[in-house]
Order: structure tokens, then sequence, then C-alpha cells
């Protein structure tokens, strides 16, 4: 626990000191996934499975080195009603690189992507799924109009227990309603060699202070594993 306190504090450290030469003249707009900023996103999360769950917070940085290229780093921690057990959970880790932007009036970004999951909770305690996941893939950008965009991606996916390897697929869709309000709505496929996986994104934002901070409520189903996951946060801009 000590390591990831050491790890929480050095990414705040990264954010402020880039904020600190952020330039907030132009307003940003986060409904477009491949726009790239640097924020804090703090979330409470409740999982439901099949007889117990998990409840918690996951904190989520993401620092943009520039407009074309951001980490991401996920840290849940979390509790399991029933095991009783309280600490860290799978720590992910994510890399973006926009190669491309503003290709047409249509096509406004194309950026490859690496996800890396990794085992860090434990498995005995009901927290953590004993598997790496490492993945890679590209999303693309189309807009369709000014208030509707699509976001479709595929990417490899390979898994260290089972082994087990399949290509994910996903159509996200960003529907904007104001300046302010907007929902992300991104069903997901990942078939694996032995099965496939359904899952889905519901995701309610509303930007408080243009720049600085939104609020966000969303649902994320595994139809497959019948795993339904809640979360709340707000993001903070920096």
């Amino acid at each position: 626990m000590k390591k990831t306190y050491t790890i929480i504090g050095l990414l705040f450290s990264l954010c402020f000191q880039y904020a600190q030469a952020q330039d907030t003249s132009v307003e940003i707009d986060p409904s477009k996934p491949t726009n790239l900023y640097t924020q804090i996103n703090t979330l409470g999360e409740y999982n439901a499975y099949d007889g117990f769950a998990t409840y918690g917070t996951r904190l989520n940085f993401q620092y943009a080195f520039n407009p074309d290229n951001l980490l991401l780093a996920e840290i849940p921690l979390l509790h399991n009603d029933a095991t009783n057990r309280f600490g860290l959970s799978d720590v992910r880790v994510r890399y973006f690189n926009a190669v491309k932007r503003n290709i047409s009036n249509t096509v406004i970004a194309i950026a490859p992507f690496a996800d890396i999951t990794i085992p860090t909770g434990s498995v005995e305690n009901g927290l953590g799924s004993d598997t790496w996941s490492l993945a890679a893939g590209a999303v693309v950008g189309i807009v369709l109009n000014k208030n509707i965009s699509l976001f479709p991606g595929v990417n490899y996916v390979y898994l260290t227990e089972p082994k087990e390897s399949g290509f994910g697929f996903q159509t996200n869709m960003s529907l904007k309603f104001s300046k302010q309000a907007f929902v992300f709505l991104n069903p997901i496929v990942t078939m694996f060699d032995f099965d496939t996986i359904w899952q889905a994104e519901v995701n309610f934002n509303y930007i408080i202070t243009p720049n600085k901070f939104k609020v966000n409520a969303g649902w994320f189903p595994n139809f497959t594993n019948d795993i339904n996951t809640m979360r709340v946060g707000a993001t903070f801009f920096l």
C-alpha cells in the first residue's frame, strides 16, 4: 500500500507541474475521447457480482505530454463484502498517441493505444484477477454532425491466465446535448479463443466549470458474466 501512495503522489506532482504551464485561453472539449487532456478523475464505484459485491474508489490520472500523447494510470481501492477485505485491486496503465488529426471534415483523428492491466490485487481477498491483460489497438474519431461523433476501435487482447487471446471491438458514440452536457454510449465485444464477452458503457457527463471541472455518472454492465458496475465521480482538468 505504501508503494501505491508513493505512485499517487508522483502522479499528482507531474500533473500540477504541467498545469502551471497549460494554456486555458482555449475552451477544451472532453466530449471527444481523442482530445487528450491532463486530468485527475476520482470515482466512487460499486460492482455487483453474482452473490457478492465490491465497492470503493477508483483514481484515474491522465497526463498529456502534448496534445497528441497521453499516459493514463488507473488505481482502484476496493472493499469485498464477501471476504470483508479492503485494498488495492488490479492497476491499469494505458498510452494513447494521436498519429493523425483533421484528416478530413469527417475523420478527426486516428489514435493507436497500448493497454495493460496488472494483477496487483489479491485473489484470496477477492480483489484481483491474477492475470495480466495486454492489449494494443487503435481508435478512429468520426464526426457525423456538431452533436454526434463516433469513436470506433479495434484491439488485440492477450491474457496470461488462462492463456488466451482475442480481438475487441467498440463503437463509442458521443452525444452532445449542449456545451456542458454529453453522454458516451459504447457497446463492446471481445472475442477470445473459447468465449465471447459482451459489455457496454453508458456514461453521462456534465461540465460545471469549463476547462476546470466536470461530474459524471455511469453504468458499465458485463452481460456475459452478469456483472453490473456503477460509477459516479468528478474530473479536475489541470
